[in-house]
């Protein structure tokens, strides 16, 4: 990669506050672009949904500091209303928009509490929470993010999900949001062909995010220590990776050779060779062939 590839370019990383979003959002900024960075908790309101302290300002201001532009934008994207002035204050701000990265989730409560019980037995209140959350906002902001990305003649849409395949995820509810978002991407896909524009879905590996490193009790120095109550988490990968492959996708020229299609961080390694923050080049993918075949061949 080139040492600035996407210097002059502007991205909307929606549901940037943590996790694979911050990653995201960092890897545009090491790459030289301006990120909108986008969420509900902010300094001072902290932890909305979800009680945790990392905000959107310390995401800007990470982005910024790795050698991008970072701004902080508090948005509720299941608000109609909120997303439609994002874009708006975008477009007076920027010359238009290249890169919209949509990885808004807000289904911790729902995972912590329903992933074990079959769907007869979930609150129907509870999963259509999780269906607004983590779907209806992705819906949304590529409504009101496409128009720009369009006007631009070229450009790129990345839905975040769990999984490349359309295996199912063990949960109706969870199955039934990452599964759309796959659909969504590949739907935006046929639709954005004529405009040069690019959309896709993305996954990562085993995150290792702030949140699991703390529901194991471990720092990302200490990550190892946590294959000791989960022997799987050897395979794990940092939101840095994450970030690195959304890097490489925005900055191909040949991107529209991949639109409509289901990537992985793990696929996009070996043809990209980027790594992960220490180096290494985590493959969930094939580890996940090697030591779970009879759900591997389900895929």
């Amino acid at each position: 990669m080139a040492e600035k590839p996407l210097s002059g370019k502007v991205a909307v990383v929606a549901g940037a506050t943590r996790g694979a979003g911050r990653g995201i959002a960092l890897g545009l900024g090491r790459a030289g672009a301006t990120v909108y960075c986008t969420g509900r908790s902010v300094r001072g309101q902290k932890g909305v949904g979800m009680g945790r302290p990392e905000t959107i300002d310390e995401t800007a201001e990470l982005v910024s500091a790795a050698g991008g532009t970072g701004i902080a934008v508090q948005v509720d994207h299941r608000d109609e209303g909120q997303v439609s002035a994002l874009f708006e204050r975008v477009k007076a701000e920027q010359v238009g928009l290249d890169i919209l990265v949509n990885d808004i989730w807000g289904g911790e409560p729902f995972t912590g509490s329903q992933m074990g019980k079959p769907f007869w037995e979930l609150p129907v209140q509870t999963v259509l929470q999780l269906l607004e959350n983590a779907v209806h906002t992705h819906i949304i902001t590529a409504r009101y993010g496409a128009p720009l990305i369009i006007s631009r003649g070229k450009g790129l849409i990345i839905e975040v999900t769990d999984g490349d395949t359309f295996r199912y995820r063990g949960n109706l509810a969870y199955d039934l949001v990452k599964n759309s978002v796959m659909r969504l991407a590949y739907g935006m896909s046929e639709e954005l062909k004529p405009h040069g524009v690019a959309a896709l879905s993305l996954t990562p590996g085993f995150l290792r995010s702030e949140e699991m490193l703390d529901y194991f009790g471990v720092t990302e120095e200490t990550w190892k220590d946590a294959t000791k109550q989960e022997e799987h988490f050897i395979a794990s990968e940092t939101p840095y990776y994450i970030g690195e492959a959304v890097a490489a996708l925005a900055s191909d020229p040949n991107i529209m050779a991949k639109t409509g299609t289901y990537q992985s961080t793990w696929k996009l390694k070996r043809e990209y060779d980027f790594r992960d923050k220490d180096g290494s080049q985590p493959d969930w993918g094939r580890y996940f062939e090697e030591h779970f075949p009879e759900l591997a061949a389900q895929s």
